[in-house]
C-alpha cells in the first residue's frame, strides 16, 4: 500500500481587528464636552487664566499618534496674554494663601473625588492624545489621584511653620505624564498654598489636562492653564517678578535654558531634566529572576524619564546575558491600543503603542540606521507586521524594539536617552569601565547594579552618578512619601517627593531653623536659586545637600 501523506493544516489566518466600541475619538470628545462644556467647544479647547476659561489662543492643527487622525491642538497665546495670566494668578495666590488649610483641603478633596468619577475618561484622552495602552493610561489617572490623596492626608506636618511662596508656582512639563506627574504636582503645589500655573505640552496631553483642570477649578482651585510656544512664553512662565517657583520637566537643552533664567533671577526651581539611565551586569548569575524584567523595561516604549535603554555588561557574562534578554524582548508586544478581535473583548494588555509622532519615530530609525552604519551591530529587530493594528491604519508613529551592540561614539545612541524602544548594549573587562559607562551622560535619575555580591554592590552604587540605584532590580520615581532627584546634569534645583515636594514649593517662617534669615541658612539666595537663603535638599550651582 503506498504511503499515506496528510498535508499539513494551514495556519489560522489572525482576526481581523476593530476599535473598541465606544472608545472613538469622537465619543471621547463629546463626552468631555458633556462634562466640562466650559473648557471645550465644537472645535477646540479653551485656555483658563483670570478664573474663568478664554476663547483666545490661536489653535494649532495636531494628529493623534496612535492612528494619525486629527485631534484639537493647543491654543498657542501670546506673550502679552500669557503676561496678563501670569499677573490675574498672583492675584489668586495671595487669596488662596490666606485660606485656612482645612479649606484647602477640602477643596483639592473634592476634586480629587470629580476625577475619580472621570478617570476612565481621562485614561481614554491619555490612549488618543499621548498613545499609552490602556492599562498604562489608567495607571497614570490612578497614581495621580492615589498620589495627591495620600498628600492630603499628610499635608498638615508637612506645613507646620512654613507658608505658600510669594507667588505662583510655574509648571512647564513633558507630555509623557500628564496626570501623575503633571496634575499630580500642581494639586500638591495647591495643597501647599500657591496659585499653580501650567503650560499644556506641545506634543500632547491637551484635552485630558483641560478636562483635570476644569474638574479641579470647579472646586475653587486657583489653576491656570494655557498654551503656546516655550520660546516665546518663558518670560512670562519662566521670568516673570510673579512667578514664586519654576517647575520643570523635559530635555536638557530647554533645560539649561530654563535653569540660566532662575538662576539668574534667584527664583526657587525644581528643574527635572534626561539622563542616559544605566543597567549594569557584574559578576551576575541569577539570570532566571533578571529575564522577566526585561519586558517590564519596555513599557510605554521606555517613554519615560525612568526607562533603561542601556546596559553595561561585563564581556564574561555577554553569552549568558543575550540569551535570556532575546527571548524577553521578542515577547514585547505593541499595536493599536484600542484594537480588538471581537467588540465585546477587553482592550488588549500591550507593552507599548506608538511614539508620540511620526517624527519621533523616524527620527529614531535614522539614528539606528546612522549608528548601524559607523559600527553598531545589530542584536535584534522587531517587526511592525507583528503589531495589532487595525485594517489599513496609519502606523508610521509606531516603531519597533531594536538592540544595538556598541553604538559608536559619534552617535546620539551612544551618550544620549533615545526615548523610545532602542536599547544599547555595551561591553566591559573591569570595574572602572563599568563605572565609567555607567555614568556616561554626566548624571541619571535612576540605575539599576545586577551583581551577586551584596558588598560589591555596595562598593559601586555610590560611584554611580544616579538619584537612586537598585540592587538588581530597576528603580522608578517613585510615589507618596519616596523622594526623587538627579545627579549631576539630570536635575537642577529642588528635590522633591513625600515631604520634600511640599518642602520645596514652600517657605519656612521667620525663626524657623533653615528658615529665611536664621542660623541654619547659608549660601547666597542668587546662585542657589531659593526665595530667601532658606537650604532646601537638591542639587544647586552652589551647593548640593541631599535629605
Amino acid at each position: 500500500m503506498a504511503p499515506t501523506f496528510t498535508s499539513p493544516a494551514a495556519p489560522t489566518p489572525a482576526p481581523t481587528l476593530v476599535l473598541k466600541p465606544g472608545t472613538e475619538w469622537a465619543t471621547a470628545w463629546q463626552r468631555c464636552r458633556a462634562a466640562a462644556p466650559e473648557a471645550f467647544r465644537e472645535e477646540r479647547v479653551l485656555n483658563l487664566w483670570g478664573g474663568a476659561w478664554q476663547a483666545d489662543g490661536s489653535p494649532l492643527p495636531a494628529t493623534t499618534p496612535v492612528d494619525g487622525t486629527p485631534v484639537p491642538g493647543p491654543p498657542r497665546l501670546d506673550p502679552a496674554t500669557a503676561r496678563r495670566a501670569v499677573r490675574a494668578a498672583l492675584d489668586q495666590h495671595r487669596t488662596w494663601g490666606r485660606l485656612p488649610l482645612g479649606e484647602r483641603k477640602a477643596r483639592v478633596g473634592a476634586a480629587l473625588d470629580a476625577l475619580a468619577e472621570h478617570s476612565e475618561l481621562l485614561s481614554l484622552l491619555l490612549v488618543w492624545e499621548i498613545g499609552k495602552p490602556w492599562r498604562l493610561a489608567r495607571a497614570d489617572v490612578d497614581r495621580a489621584i492615589g498620589g495627591v490623596r495620600w498628600y492630603v492626608a499628610e499635608i498638615d506636618r508637612m506645613v507646620e511653620g512654613r507658608g505658600p511662596l510669594p507667588g505662583p508656582v510655574s509648571n512647564i512639563a513633558s507630555w509623557n505624564y500628564p496626570m501623575s506627574v503633571l496634575v499630580h504636582a500642581m494639586l500638591v503645589q495647591a495643597l501647599a498654598g500657591n496659585a499653580v500655573i501650567a503650560k499644556t505640552p506641545t506634543d500632547g496631553g491637551l484635552s485630558c489636562l483641560t478636562l483635570a483642570c476644569a474638574l479641579a477649578t470647579r472646586e475653587g482651585l486657583p489653576l491656570t492653564l494655557v498654551s503656546g510656544s516655550g520660546g516665546e512664553l518663558s518670560e512670562a512662565l519662566v521670568r516673570a517678578p510673579e512667578i514664586g517657583c519654576v517647575s520643570f520637566v523635559g530635555g536638557r537643552d530647554t533645560g539649561a535654558r530654563v535653569a540660566t533664567a532662575v538662576a539668574d533671577l534667584g527664583k526657587r526651581h525644581i528643574l527635572e531634566q534626561e539622563g542616559l539611565n544605566t543597567w549594569g551586569i557584574w559578576n551576575f548569575t541569577g539570570w532566571d529572576a533578571f529575564a522577566p524584567q526585561i519586558r517590564k523595561t519596555f513599557d510605554y516604549a521606555k517613554q519615560r524619564c525612568t526607562a533603561y535603554p542601556r546596559f553595561v555588561v561585563q564581556r564574561a557574562a555577554f553569552a549568558d546575558f543575550l540569551a535570556h534578554y532575546l527571548p524577553a524582548v521578542r515577547e514585547v508586544t505593541l499595536g493599536h491600543p484600542l484594537a480588538v478581535a471581537a467588540p465585546s473583548e477587553p482592550l488588549p494588555e500591550l507593552d507599548f503603542g506608538p511614539l508620540i509622532n511620526a517624527a519621533k519615530a523616524k527620527e529614531l530609525n535614522d539614528q539606528v540606521a546612522e549608528a548601524v552604519d559607523r559600527g553598531a551591530i545589530p542584536l535584534y529587530r522587531g517587526e511592525l507586521a507583528a503589531g495589532r493594528f487595525l485594517p489599513g491604519q496609519d502606523t508610521s508613529a509606531y516603531l519597533p524594539p531594536v538592540t544595538l551592540l556598541n553604538p559608536p561614539p559619534a552617535s546620539p545612541l551612544h551618550h544620549a536617552e533615545p526615548f523610545g524602544p532602542v536599547d544599547t548594549i555595551v561591553l566591559v573587562d573591569t570595574e572602572s569601565e563599568l563605572l565609567a559607562a555607567m555614568n556616561a551622560s554626566n548624571g541619571a535619575l535612576v540605575a539599576t547594579l545586577s551583581c551577586d555580591d551584596a558588598a560589591t554592590y555596595e562598593r559601586l552604587a555610590p560611584q554611580i552618578r544616579a538619584f537612586k540605584v537598585g540592587h538588581g532590580t530597576p528603580r522608578s520615581r517613585g510615589d507618596r512619601d519616596e523622594l526623587f532627584g538627579g545627579f549631576g546634569a539630570s536635575w537642577r534645583g529642588a528635590f522633591v517627593g513625600g515631604e520634600l515636594l511640599v518642602r520645596a514649593v514652600t517657605q519656612g517662617a521667620p525663626g524657623v531653623p533653615g528658615a529665611s534669615g536664621t542660623s541654619g541658612a547659608s549660601g547666597a539666595s542668587g546662585a542657589s536659586g531659593m526665595s530667601g537663603e532658606e537650604r532646601v535638599p537638591g542639587n544647586f550651582p552652589d551647593y548640593h545637600l541631599m535629605p
